[in-house]
């Protein structure tokens, strides 16, 4: 299922990606560092979910108490709880 996700308190403003099968895929950020976020999107391309919620939640970006990664692993945890929910 394709999910849209707005980040709050870091420079992307929007994260698209697809759940599938319980695994990560498609992970497009608008906006942010572009290199460093296709370099995550390529990193997390398949990997189970709550991997990748493990792996990247609380990462912190400079003074920020988030970062785009961070708020990925929020996109992630919002997906499944409304994939739940049916």
């Amino acid at each position: 299922m394709k999910h849209t996700y707005t980040p709050n308190g870091v420079c992307s403003n929007q994260i698209t990606f697809e759940l599938s099968d319980g695994r990560v895929r498609n992970v497009v950020f608008r906006a942010g560092c572009d290199g460093n976020l296709k370099a995550i999107s390529k990193l997390v391309e398949g990997m189970e979910a709550d991997r990748v919620v493990t792996l990247l939640s609380g990462n912190t970006c400079g003074y920020k108490n988030t970062s785009c990664t961070d708020q990925l692993a929020r996109a992630i945890l919002a997906a499944k709880r409304a994939e739940a929910r049916g």
